[in-house]
Protein backbone atom coordinates (compact mmCIF):
# COMPACT_ATOMS: atom_id res chain seq x y z
CA UNK A 1 0.00 0.00 0.00
CA UNK A 2 1.38 3.32 -0.97
CA UNK A 3 1.54 5.46 2.01
CA UNK A 4 0.90 9.65 1.17
CA UNK A 5 3.83 11.77 3.14
CA UNK A 6 2.67 15.24 3.93
CA UNK A 7 5.76 17.38 5.62
CA UNK A 8 5.17 20.36 7.63
CA UNK A 9 8.11 22.56 8.34
CA UNK A 10 6.01 23.54 11.73
CA UNK A 11 5.64 22.67 15.37
CA UNK A 12 1.54 21.22 15.41
CA UNK A 13 -0.49 23.71 16.98
CA UNK A 14 -2.60 22.92 19.53
CA UNK A 15 -5.74 22.59 17.25
CA UNK A 16 -3.45 20.54 14.89
CA UNK A 17 -2.32 18.51 18.09
CA UNK A 18 -6.15 17.69 19.12
CA UNK A 19 -6.89 16.11 15.73
CA UNK A 20 -4.21 13.70 16.24
CA UNK A 21 -5.15 10.43 16.89
CA UNK A 22 -1.36 8.83 16.33
CA UNK A 23 1.60 10.59 17.15
CA UNK A 24 4.98 10.05 17.91
CA UNK A 25 7.05 13.13 20.05
CA UNK A 26 10.81 13.23 19.82
CA UNK A 27 12.66 15.41 21.90
CA UNK A 28 16.42 16.33 22.50
CA UNK A 29 17.86 14.61 25.02
CA UNK A 30 18.36 18.33 26.91
CA UNK A 31 14.81 17.85 28.15
CA UNK A 32 16.57 15.61 30.84
CA UNK A 33 18.18 19.23 32.29
CA UNK A 34 14.62 20.77 31.82
CA UNK A 35 15.20 22.67 28.66
CA UNK A 36 11.62 21.71 26.80
CA UNK A 37 10.72 23.13 23.64
CA UNK A 38 7.85 24.48 23.11
CA UNK A 39 4.70 22.15 22.11
CA UNK A 40 1.16 22.31 23.28
CA UNK A 41 0.55 19.93 25.96
CA UNK A 42 3.94 20.82 27.52
CA UNK A 43 2.62 20.24 31.18
CA UNK A 44 0.83 16.98 30.30
CA UNK A 45 4.29 16.23 28.78
CA UNK A 46 6.76 17.19 31.60
CA UNK A 47 4.56 15.99 34.52
CA UNK A 48 4.27 12.42 32.99
CA UNK A 49 8.52 12.29 32.34
CA UNK A 50 9.16 13.61 35.73
CA UNK A 51 7.73 10.46 37.55
CA UNK A 52 10.75 8.72 36.61
CA UNK A 53 12.98 10.94 34.04
CA UNK A 54 15.54 8.65 33.51
CA UNK A 55 13.42 5.51 32.84
CA UNK A 56 11.50 7.81 30.55
CA UNK A 57 13.77 8.52 27.69
CA UNK A 58 11.25 6.30 26.04
CA UNK A 59 7.47 6.34 27.45
CA UNK A 60 3.57 6.00 26.07
CA UNK A 61 0.12 8.22 27.41
CA UNK A 62 -2.71 9.33 26.03
CA UNK A 63 -3.10 13.09 26.05
CA UNK A 64 -6.24 14.86 27.99
CA UNK A 65 -7.96 16.12 24.57
CA UNK A 66 -10.80 15.05 23.00
CA UNK A 67 -9.11 13.08 20.41
CA UNK A 68 -7.23 10.99 23.41
CA UNK A 69 -4.21 11.02 21.51
CA UNK A 70 -2.24 8.17 21.95
CA UNK A 71 1.27 8.98 22.38
CA UNK A 72 4.98 7.90 22.16
CA UNK A 73 7.04 9.75 23.32
CA UNK A 74 11.45 9.37 23.04
CA UNK A 75 14.48 11.36 23.62
CA UNK A 76 17.42 12.00 20.99
CA UNK A 77 20.83 11.87 21.92
CA UNK A 78 22.93 13.34 19.53
CA UNK A 79 25.81 10.08 19.82
CA UNK A 80 22.77 7.99 18.39
CA UNK A 81 23.85 6.12 15.33
CA UNK A 82 21.80 4.64 12.61
CA UNK A 83 21.53 1.84 13.69
CA UNK A 84 19.93 2.97 17.59
CA UNK A 85 17.87 5.45 15.47
CA UNK A 86 16.06 2.84 13.35
CA UNK A 87 15.95 0.35 16.21
CA UNK A 88 13.83 3.28 18.27
CA UNK A 89 11.58 4.15 15.47
CA UNK A 90 10.68 0.27 14.96
CA UNK A 91 9.65 -0.12 18.85
CA UNK A 92 7.62 3.71 18.55
CA UNK A 93 5.97 2.64 15.10
CA UNK A 94 4.91 -0.76 16.20
CA UNK A 95 3.00 0.59 19.44
CA UNK A 96 1.63 3.08 17.23
CA UNK A 97 0.07 0.39 15.07
CA UNK A 98 -1.23 -1.77 17.59
CA UNK A 99 -4.83 -0.49 16.50
CA UNK A 100 -4.31 -0.20 12.92
CA UNK A 101 -4.68 3.48 12.69
CA UNK A 102 -4.96 5.03 8.59
CA UNK A 103 -3.07 8.22 9.92
CA UNK A 104 -0.03 8.49 11.89
CA UNK A 105 1.80 12.00 12.58
CA UNK A 106 5.68 12.33 14.24
CA UNK A 107 6.54 16.18 15.46
CA UNK A 108 10.29 16.62 16.76
CA UNK A 109 10.50 19.92 18.09
CA UNK A 110 13.63 21.12 19.46
CA UNK A 111 15.59 18.50 17.53
CA UNK A 112 18.60 20.34 15.33
CA UNK A 113 17.82 20.16 11.38
CA UNK A 114 20.04 17.50 11.22
CA UNK A 115 18.39 15.20 13.86
CA UNK A 116 15.19 15.70 12.68
CA UNK A 117 16.23 14.83 8.96
CA UNK A 118 17.89 11.70 10.32
CA UNK A 119 14.64 10.46 12.81
CA UNK A 120 12.08 11.29 10.07
CA UNK A 121 13.87 9.11 8.20
CA UNK A 122 14.26 6.44 10.41
CA UNK A 123 10.77 6.93 11.57
CA UNK A 124 9.73 6.70 7.73
CA UNK A 125 11.90 3.14 6.72
CA UNK A 126 10.16 1.66 10.15
CA UNK A 127 6.32 2.85 8.43
CA UNK A 128 7.24 1.40 5.65
CA UNK A 129 8.78 -1.88 6.90
CA UNK A 130 6.32 -2.39 9.53
CA UNK A 131 3.12 -1.54 7.21
CA UNK A 132 3.87 -4.57 4.55
CA UNK A 133 1.63 -7.75 4.70
CA UNK A 134 4.19 -10.27 4.72
CA UNK A 135 2.84 -13.52 3.26
CA UNK A 136 0.08 -15.35 5.47
CA UNK A 137 -0.98 -18.67 5.00
CA UNK A 138 -3.29 -18.88 8.05
CA UNK A 139 -6.87 -19.60 7.07
CA UNK A 140 -8.04 -16.54 9.46
CA UNK A 141 -6.01 -13.87 7.64
CA UNK A 142 -4.33 -11.12 9.61
CA UNK A 143 -6.16 -7.16 9.12
CA UNK A 144 -4.20 -5.65 6.26
CA UNK A 145 -2.52 -2.67 7.24
CA UNK A 146 -4.54 0.70 6.76
CA UNK A 147 -2.29 3.26 6.87
CA UNK A 148 -2.95 5.76 4.41
CA UNK A 149 -1.02 9.20 5.65
CA UNK A 150 2.08 9.86 7.34
CA UNK A 151 2.81 13.32 8.85
CA UNK A 152 6.16 14.71 9.49
CA UNK A 153 6.08 18.19 11.76
CA UNK A 154 9.28 20.01 12.52
CA UNK A 155 11.11 19.30 9.02
CA UNK A 156 13.30 22.41 8.70
CA UNK A 157 13.80 21.12 5.19
CA UNK A 158 12.20 18.77 3.48
CA UNK A 159 12.87 15.50 3.43
CA UNK A 160 14.19 13.48 0.26
CA UNK A 161 12.37 10.41 -0.02
CA UNK A 162 13.49 8.64 -3.23
CA UNK A 163 15.84 6.20 -1.87
CA UNK A 164 14.02 5.38 1.39
CA UNK A 165 10.95 4.34 -0.66
CA UNK A 166 13.25 2.64 -2.89
CA UNK A 167 15.51 0.45 -0.18
CA UNK A 168 12.12 -0.34 1.62
CA UNK A 169 10.33 -1.63 -1.71
CA UNK A 170 13.34 -3.73 -2.39
CA UNK A 171 13.81 -5.00 1.04
CA UNK A 172 9.77 -6.01 1.35
CA UNK A 173 10.52 -7.87 -1.76
CA UNK A 174 13.25 -9.45 -0.44
CA UNK A 175 11.74 -10.67 3.20
CA UNK A 176 8.37 -11.46 1.24
CA UNK A 177 9.82 -14.11 -1.40
CA UNK A 178 12.49 -15.10 2.01
CA UNK A 179 9.25 -15.85 4.32
CA UNK A 180 7.11 -18.26 1.61
CA UNK A 181 7.14 -22.02 2.76
CA UNK A 182 9.84 -24.24 0.18
CA UNK A 183 6.66 -25.82 -1.81
CA UNK A 184 5.10 -22.56 -2.84
CA UNK A 185 8.42 -21.03 -3.96
CA UNK A 186 10.03 -24.07 -5.47
CA UNK A 187 13.00 -23.02 -8.22
CA UNK A 188 10.59 -22.73 -10.95
CA UNK A 189 7.56 -20.68 -9.11
CA UNK A 190 10.72 -18.55 -8.30
CA UNK A 191 11.52 -17.89 -11.82
CA UNK A 192 7.80 -17.15 -12.40
CA UNK A 193 7.66 -14.40 -10.19
CA UNK A 194 10.66 -12.96 -11.76
CA UNK A 195 9.69 -12.87 -14.85
CA UNK A 196 6.88 -10.95 -13.96
CA UNK A 197 9.13 -8.58 -12.04
CA UNK A 198 11.15 -8.14 -15.22
CA UNK A 199 7.93 -7.12 -17.27
CA UNK A 200 6.55 -4.36 -15.29
CA UNK A 201 10.40 -3.17 -14.84
CA UNK A 202 11.91 -3.27 -18.63
CA UNK A 203 14.65 -6.01 -17.31
CA UNK A 204 16.37 -7.96 -19.48
CA UNK A 205 16.45 -11.81 -18.80
CA UNK A 206 18.07 -14.86 -19.76
CA UNK A 207 17.40 -18.07 -18.36
CA UNK A 208 20.46 -20.81 -18.06
CA UNK A 209 18.26 -24.24 -17.63
CA UNK A 210 19.97 -27.50 -16.10
CA UNK A 211 20.42 -28.23 -20.23
CA UNK A 212 22.19 -25.12 -20.81
CA UNK A 213 24.37 -25.10 -17.68
CA UNK A 214 25.26 -28.61 -18.90
CA UNK A 215 26.32 -27.50 -22.48
CA UNK A 216 28.51 -24.87 -20.05
CA UNK A 217 30.41 -27.18 -17.96
CA UNK A 218 28.70 -25.79 -14.83
CA UNK A 219 29.21 -28.80 -12.92
CA UNK A 220 29.69 -27.25 -9.81
CA UNK A 221 25.87 -26.04 -9.88
CA UNK A 222 24.89 -29.04 -11.62
CA UNK A 223 26.29 -31.18 -9.17
CA UNK A 224 23.57 -29.69 -6.54
CA UNK A 225 20.86 -29.34 -8.77
CA UNK A 226 20.63 -32.66 -9.99
CA UNK A 227 19.59 -34.20 -6.91
CA UNK A 228 15.84 -32.71 -7.17
CA UNK A 229 12.98 -34.70 -8.40
CA UNK A 230 11.94 -31.47 -11.03
CA UNK A 231 14.89 -30.03 -13.47
CA UNK A 232 13.37 -26.95 -12.55
CA UNK A 233 16.63 -25.17 -11.15
CA UNK A 234 19.28 -22.60 -13.04
CA UNK A 235 20.44 -19.56 -13.32
CA UNK A 236 18.62 -16.24 -13.88
CA UNK A 237 20.11 -13.26 -15.25
CA UNK A 238 18.36 -10.03 -15.42
CA UNK A 239 19.89 -6.71 -16.46
CA UNK A 240 18.99 -3.03 -16.16
CA UNK A 241 20.21 -0.07 -18.67
CA UNK A 242 19.70 2.85 -17.89
CA UNK A 243 17.40 5.33 -20.36
CA UNK A 244 20.66 7.56 -21.19
CA UNK A 245 23.09 6.04 -22.86
CA UNK A 246 26.72 5.30 -20.75
CA UNK A 247 29.71 3.68 -20.96
CA UNK A 248 29.86 3.04 -17.38
CA UNK A 249 30.86 -0.71 -16.77
CA UNK A 250 27.74 -2.87 -15.31
CA UNK A 251 27.45 -3.51 -10.99
CA UNK A 252 26.69 -7.12 -10.97
CA UNK A 253 24.79 -8.64 -7.97
CA UNK A 254 24.44 -12.42 -7.41
CA UNK A 255 22.47 -14.35 -5.08
CA UNK A 256 22.48 -17.62 -3.57
CA UNK A 257 18.65 -19.18 -3.97
CA UNK A 258 18.64 -22.23 -2.67
CA UNK A 259 14.93 -22.78 -2.27
CA UNK A 260 15.44 -25.57 0.60
CA UNK A 261 18.11 -27.22 1.73
CA UNK A 262 18.03 -30.64 3.26
CA UNK A 263 22.08 -30.34 3.37
CA UNK A 264 21.82 -33.54 0.84
CA UNK A 265 23.44 -36.80 1.44
CA UNK A 266 24.77 -35.36 4.75
CA UNK A 267 21.14 -34.70 5.85
CA UNK A 268 20.43 -32.33 8.36
CA UNK A 269 18.84 -33.41 11.68
CA UNK A 270 15.77 -31.45 12.66
CA UNK A 271 16.67 -28.51 14.29
CA UNK A 272 19.01 -27.18 11.80
CA UNK A 273 16.84 -28.11 8.68
CA UNK A 274 13.75 -26.12 10.17
CA UNK A 275 14.18 -22.68 8.44
CA UNK A 276 15.57 -23.57 5.62
CA UNK A 277 13.59 -22.49 3.02
CA UNK A 278 15.30 -19.29 3.93
CA UNK A 279 18.35 -20.65 2.05
CA UNK A 280 17.48 -17.97 -0.82
CA UNK A 281 17.79 -15.15 0.93
CA UNK A 282 20.97 -13.88 -0.94
CA UNK A 283 19.01 -14.25 -4.18
CA UNK A 284 15.87 -12.28 -2.70
CA UNK A 285 18.39 -9.31 -1.79
CA UNK A 286 20.32 -9.55 -4.85
CA UNK A 287 16.80 -9.09 -6.48
CA UNK A 288 15.21 -6.56 -4.17
CA UNK A 289 18.58 -4.05 -4.40
CA UNK A 290 17.93 -4.70 -7.75
CA UNK A 291 14.77 -3.34 -7.38
CA UNK A 292 16.10 -0.84 -5.93
CA UNK A 293 18.38 0.32 -8.05
CA UNK A 294 15.87 0.22 -10.81
CA UNK A 295 13.75 2.23 -8.47
CA UNK A 296 16.20 5.31 -8.25
CA UNK A 297 16.91 5.14 -11.95
CA UNK A 298 20.97 4.76 -11.38
CA UNK A 299 23.03 6.02 -14.61
CA UNK A 300 25.31 2.80 -14.94
CA UNK A 301 23.92 -1.31 -15.68
CA UNK A 302 23.20 -3.31 -13.35
CA UNK A 303 23.40 -7.10 -13.94
CA UNK A 304 21.70 -9.79 -11.22
CA UNK A 305 22.19 -13.20 -10.74
CA UNK A 306 20.03 -15.39 -9.53
CA UNK A 307 21.33 -19.21 -8.76
CA UNK A 308 18.12 -20.88 -8.11
CA UNK A 309 18.04 -24.59 -6.94
CA UNK A 310 17.40 -26.79 -4.30
CA UNK A 311 19.37 -29.22 -2.10
CA UNK A 312 18.07 -32.51 -2.33
CA UNK A 313 18.51 -36.16 -1.27
CA UNK A 314 17.81 -39.04 -3.80
CA UNK A 315 19.63 -41.54 -5.82
CA UNK A 316 21.04 -38.98 -7.94
CA UNK A 317 22.04 -36.47 -5.62
CA UNK A 318 26.06 -35.47 -5.01
CA UNK A 319 27.87 -37.00 -2.38
CA UNK A 320 31.69 -36.81 -0.66
CA UNK A 321 34.40 -37.46 -2.75
CA UNK A 322 32.73 -36.64 -5.89
CA UNK A 323 35.16 -34.26 -8.06
CA UNK A 324 33.32 -32.24 -10.67
CA UNK A 325 34.44 -29.52 -12.81
CA UNK A 326 32.94 -25.66 -12.30
CA UNK A 327 32.32 -23.57 -15.54
CA UNK A 328 35.74 -21.89 -15.48
CA UNK A 329 37.49 -25.24 -15.38
CA UNK A 330 38.37 -25.57 -11.42
CA UNK A 331 38.12 -29.38 -10.06
CA UNK A 332 36.53 -29.31 -7.05
CA UNK A 333 36.47 -32.38 -4.69
CA UNK A 334 33.35 -32.51 -2.70
CA UNK A 335 34.11 -32.83 0.97
CA UNK A 336 30.28 -31.79 2.44
CA UNK A 337 26.92 -31.85 0.51
CA UNK A 338 25.61 -29.66 3.18
CA UNK A 339 28.17 -27.08 1.98
CA UNK A 340 26.03 -26.57 -1.45
CA UNK A 341 25.88 -22.69 -1.33
CA UNK A 342 29.47 -22.10 -2.21
CA UNK A 343 28.80 -24.90 -5.24
CA UNK A 344 25.87 -22.92 -6.94
CA UNK A 345 27.39 -19.65 -6.70
CA UNK A 346 31.07 -20.57 -7.83
CA UNK A 347 29.37 -20.92 -11.26
CA UNK A 348 27.02 -18.18 -11.43
CA UNK A 349 30.16 -16.12 -10.10
CA UNK A 350 32.18 -17.03 -13.21
CA UNK A 351 29.11 -16.18 -15.66
CA UNK A 352 28.97 -12.77 -13.97
CA UNK A 353 32.89 -12.23 -13.66
CA UNK A 354 33.06 -13.43 -18.08
CA UNK A 355 30.69 -10.26 -18.53
CA UNK A 356 33.33 -8.13 -17.23
CA UNK A 357 31.68 -6.05 -14.83
CA UNK A 358 32.99 -2.78 -12.58
CA UNK A 359 32.42 -5.03 -9.10
CA UNK A 360 30.77 -7.99 -8.21
CA UNK A 361 28.28 -8.12 -4.89
CA UNK A 362 27.05 -11.21 -4.05
CA UNK A 363 24.47 -12.46 -0.80
CA UNK A 364 24.58 -16.08 0.32
CA UNK A 365 23.42 -17.24 4.37
CA UNK A 366 26.38 -19.28 3.38
CA UNK A 367 28.01 -20.03 6.93
CA UNK A 368 27.36 -20.93 10.29
CA UNK A 369 30.89 -19.98 11.14
CA UNK A 370 29.85 -16.27 10.27
CA UNK A 371 26.89 -15.93 12.98
CA UNK A 372 29.71 -17.76 14.92
CA UNK A 373 32.03 -14.82 14.58
CA UNK A 374 29.32 -11.73 14.25
CA UNK A 375 25.94 -13.02 15.49
CA UNK A 376 22.74 -12.50 14.10
CA UNK A 377 23.13 -8.10 14.59
CA UNK A 378 26.24 -7.96 12.20
CA UNK A 379 26.78 -9.87 8.51
CA UNK A 380 30.43 -10.54 7.03
CA UNK A 381 32.27 -8.86 4.54
CA UNK A 382 34.84 -10.58 2.38
CA UNK A 383 36.70 -8.55 -0.59
CA UNK A 384 39.19 -9.00 -3.04
CA UNK A 385 39.86 -4.99 -2.25
CA UNK A 386 41.51 -4.56 1.08
CA UNK A 387 41.36 -1.05 0.55
CA UNK A 388 37.74 -0.48 0.49
CA UNK A 389 37.26 -2.06 4.32
CA UNK A 390 36.76 1.69 5.73
CA UNK A 391 34.14 2.30 2.86
CA UNK A 392 32.01 -1.03 3.50
CA UNK A 393 31.84 -0.29 7.66
CA UNK A 394 30.94 3.10 6.92
CA UNK A 395 28.40 1.92 4.84
CA UNK A 396 26.95 -0.22 7.08
CA UNK A 397 26.89 2.30 9.84
CA UNK A 398 25.20 4.91 7.79
CA UNK A 399 22.71 2.43 6.30
CA UNK A 400 22.20 1.20 9.66
CA UNK A 401 22.91 -2.55 8.36
CA UNK A 402 26.05 -3.29 9.87
CA UNK A 403 28.55 -4.97 8.29
CA UNK A 404 32.56 -5.77 9.64
CA UNK A 405 35.38 -7.11 7.04
CA UNK A 406 37.23 -10.25 7.37
CA UNK A 407 41.07 -11.41 5.97
CA UNK A 408 40.82 -13.65 3.14
CA UNK A 409 44.70 -13.90 3.11
CA UNK A 410 46.28 -16.00 0.76
CA UNK A 411 47.55 -18.62 2.88
CA UNK A 412 43.89 -19.63 3.78
CA UNK A 413 44.00 -21.47 0.66
CA UNK A 414 46.23 -24.47 2.42
CA UNK A 415 43.29 -26.14 4.24
CA UNK A 416 41.46 -26.50 0.55
CA UNK A 417 44.20 -28.10 -0.63
CA UNK A 418 43.27 -31.68 -2.71
CA UNK A 419 44.89 -34.73 -3.26
CA UNK A 420 42.63 -35.49 -6.40
CA UNK A 421 41.39 -32.02 -7.66
CA UNK A 422 42.14 -28.26 -7.85
CA UNK A 423 40.63 -27.48 -4.58
CA UNK A 424 38.22 -28.95 -1.77
CA UNK A 425 34.73 -27.73 -1.77
CA UNK A 426 35.81 -27.16 2.26
CA UNK A 427 37.06 -29.21 4.97
CA UNK A 428 34.94 -31.21 7.76
CA UNK A 429 37.27 -30.56 10.21
CA UNK A 430 35.88 -27.40 11.75
CA UNK A 431 38.46 -23.94 11.20
CA UNK A 432 36.76 -20.58 10.09
CA UNK A 433 34.67 -21.60 7.36
CA UNK A 434 33.37 -18.91 6.72
CA UNK A 435 36.87 -17.53 5.13
CA UNK A 436 37.61 -20.58 4.22
CA UNK A 437 34.23 -20.27 1.95
CA UNK A 438 35.10 -16.93 0.72
CA UNK A 439 38.62 -18.39 -0.69
CA UNK A 440 36.80 -20.59 -2.37
CA UNK A 441 34.62 -18.32 -3.97
CA UNK A 442 37.26 -15.87 -5.28
CA UNK A 443 38.64 -18.55 -7.34
CA UNK A 444 35.41 -18.08 -9.74
CA UNK A 445 35.92 -14.26 -10.29
CA UNK A 446 38.95 -14.33 -12.32
CA UNK A 447 40.47 -10.63 -11.97
CA UNK A 448 37.02 -8.95 -11.12
CA UNK A 449 36.94 -6.52 -8.66
CA UNK A 450 34.60 -8.52 -5.49
CA UNK A 451 32.58 -8.07 -2.69
CA UNK A 452 30.61 -11.10 -0.81
CA UNK A 453 28.49 -10.72 2.35
CA UNK A 454 27.69 -13.87 4.18
CA UNK A 455 24.03 -13.00 5.75
CA UNK A 456 24.29 -13.62 9.08
CA UNK A 457 22.18 -10.93 9.99
CA UNK A 458 19.18 -12.48 7.23
CA UNK A 459 17.41 -13.88 10.17
CA UNK A 460 17.18 -12.20 13.84
CA UNK A 461 14.42 -13.17 16.07
CA UNK A 462 12.51 -9.83 17.24
CA UNK A 463 13.49 -7.77 14.37
CA UNK A 464 16.52 -5.91 13.30
CA UNK A 465 17.15 -1.74 13.26
CA UNK A 466 13.60 -0.74 11.71
CA UNK A 467 12.82 -4.17 10.39
CA UNK A 468 9.91 -6.10 12.45
CA UNK A 469 10.26 -9.35 11.09
CA UNK A 470 12.89 -12.37 12.31
CA UNK A 471 13.42 -12.09 8.54
CA UNK A 472 15.65 -8.83 7.80
CA UNK A 473 16.41 -8.78 4.20
CA UNK A 474 19.24 -7.09 5.18
CA UNK A 475 22.11 -5.96 2.44
CA UNK A 476 19.71 -3.74 0.19
CA UNK A 477 20.22 -0.65 2.51
CA UNK A 478 23.92 -1.15 2.54
CA UNK A 479 24.69 -1.71 -0.89
CA UNK A 480 22.58 1.43 -1.86
CA UNK A 481 24.62 2.98 0.15
CA UNK A 482 27.71 1.35 -0.98
CA UNK A 483 27.24 2.08 -4.55
CA UNK A 484 25.86 5.45 -4.08
CA UNK A 485 27.34 7.55 -0.67
CA UNK A 486 30.32 5.57 -1.02
CA UNK A 487 30.63 5.72 -4.92
CA UNK A 488 32.17 2.50 -4.54
CA UNK A 489 32.13 1.74 -8.44
CA UNK A 490 34.85 4.61 -8.24
CA UNK A 491 37.05 3.38 -5.76
CA UNK A 492 37.22 -0.28 -6.86
CA UNK A 493 40.46 -0.82 -8.42
CA UNK A 494 41.88 -3.41 -11.13
CA UNK A 495 43.53 -6.31 -10.24
CA UNK A 496 46.64 -7.71 -12.22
Amino acid sequence: MKIQIKQHLSTPTETELNSINQLILLFPASIKDGKWPNIAHKADLKARFKRDPEANTRFELDLPNKAATHTSVATIDKASNEFELLGLARKLVANQLKTNPSSLSVAMPGLSPKQAAQAAEAILSAVLAANENMPSFKSKQPAKRRLKTLHIFNQKQKLETRTCLATAKGNNLARALTTLPPNELTPGNYRKRVVKLARQHGWKMQFHNMTSLRKQKAGAFVAVAQGSPEADAGIVHLRYIPKKKTSKAACSLVGKGICFDTGGTNLKPAQYMHGMHEDMEGSAVALGTLLALTELKVDFPVDCWLALAQNHIGPKAYKQNDVVTAANGTTIEVMHTDAEGRMVLADTLSFAAKKKPAVIIDYATLTGSCVAALGTTYSGAFTNQEHLFNAIIDAGKNSGERVWPFPIDKDFDSALDSEIADIKQCTISGGPDHILASRFLSRFVDKTPWLHVDLSSGNNKGGLAHIPTAITGFGIRFTVNLLLKEKLLEKVTPID
